[in-house]
């Protein structure tokens, strides 16, 4: 598979060349391909597009109104097509090779609030203006948000998106909102709006936004899915499940309550770990069987943690999902698993002590400890 990195590469940067000489005769287009290939193979794909960003800065004209016109003629047309996966072709530029323009346009844009807009929405038609957004959200979160809320209306899925994505607190491999984080309240509204959108695509946005909001305000998210889930439609039913899947793993009992996953009326029979030592390449074997006491068939999520040791001799929880099911009354489910014990890029592994815990709709029901070993 090709790494993600090689979406920017010569090609690509020529092709960018191009298209700003077409719109701009004077523009220097080798200059700016030289810069923005320079040791391009020894760079990371966030690297490459910052460097792709400062090529521009660096042979764009110092006027941002200018520049602006420029980067906007620059853009493939819209024919009606969805082009945020075509890449820089004759047409024009759309694709990867927009990222670093958004990121232009957050360094460069703030004072001219109205321009940057416009092409920021204009942009993330073309591939996604998640990141260029939240330099406005953080120098003029009022002004930003306004504007986003008319673009909640927006005929475009990509436009609508924005919205929700733009103002993720945590969103992935872009700079946080230290203010949202805090008080995601003024996002709230815009979710509101968007949260029966006719686009999966937007829709699934819109949760993962509740997600990240859930890391540091789970009670707030938890009365969201609550009135969230009157009335509800399969499909918010379904942006409300995966907004929620943090504080799902976590136990929180009010969201588990708004998913149906109330107190569990069961005995725990059986809990057994097979392999009291493991060696580290080996996999945890363990079984359990749990019994309904309840009257009533019964929805349960069960999961495990295990407390993986550190190297300070503490240990820290880590949640698994294992199944969800509905036991009839009366009835006994009996299950086993293979938690396996090899490198990750994602955790460090030390020898000792560990303990696995049985949780069922967040209440852990069962604990045991092993010992992992290592070569």
């Amino acid at each position: 598979m090709e790494p993600f990195k090689n979406f920017f590469n010569e090609a690509i940067i020529a092709g960018m060349g191009d298209h700003f000489l077409k719109a701009w005769p004077g523009f220097d287009r080798t200059g700016f391909v030289q810069t923005a290939i320079h040791h391009l193979d020894t760079l990371e794909l966030k690297q490459r597009s910052d460097q792709i960003t400062r090529a521009m800065q660096n042979y764009l004209p110092d006027d941002f109104v200018h520049a602006g016109d420029i980067m906007l003629s620059s853009l493939t047309p819209e024919d009606g097509s969805d082009l945020s996966n075509v890449p820089v072709n004759e047409k024009g530029i759309s694709g990867w090779a927009v990222m670093p323009m958004t990121h232009y346009v957050g360094l460069y844009g703030m004072a001219d609030f109205d321009l940057s807009m416009n092409l920021l929405k204009a942009m993330t038609v073309r591939f996604s203006s998640e990141f260029g957004i939240r330099f406005f959200l953080i120098e003029k979160q009022e002004e930003t948000l306004a504007v986003l809320m008319d673009w909640t209306q927006h005929q475009d899925e990509h436009v609508r998106r924005l919205v929700s994505e733009g103002t993720r607190p945590r969103l992935p491999w872009a700079m946080q909102l230290p203010a949202l984080i805090k008080d995601p309240v003024p996002i709230l509204p815009l979710l509101e709006a968007l949260k029966d959108d006719p686009s999966e695509y937007v829709r699934r946005s819109v949760a993962n936004n509740l997600n990240d909001i859930a890391k540091d305000h789970p009670d707030l998210v938890a009365n969201i899915a609550g009135e969230w889930m009157k009335n509800a439609s399969k499909n918010r039913q379904k942006l409300v499940r995966y907004a929620c899947r943090t504080l799902i793993k976590q136990g929180h009992p009010d969201t588990l309550n708004t998913l149906g996953y109330g107190p569990a009326q069961v005995t725990l029979k059986h809990f057994a770990v097979k392999t009291p030592t493991v060696i580290f390449g080996d996999a945890l074997v363990f079984e359990m069987d749990v019994h309904s006491e309840a009257k009533k068939d019964q929805a349960l999520i069960i999961d495990y943690i295990i407390h993986h040791q550190k190297a300070n001799g503490h240990t820290t929880p880590k949640v698994f999902k294992w199944k969800t099911l509905t036991l009839p009354a009366g009835k006994s489910h009996a299950a086993s698993r293979k938690h396996p014990f090899k490198p990750i890029t994602v955790r460090a592994y030390y020898p000792g002590r560990h303990r696995l815990e049985i949780l069922v709709n967040g209440e852990i029901l069962g604990r045991a400890d092993f010992e992992l070993m290592m070569d």
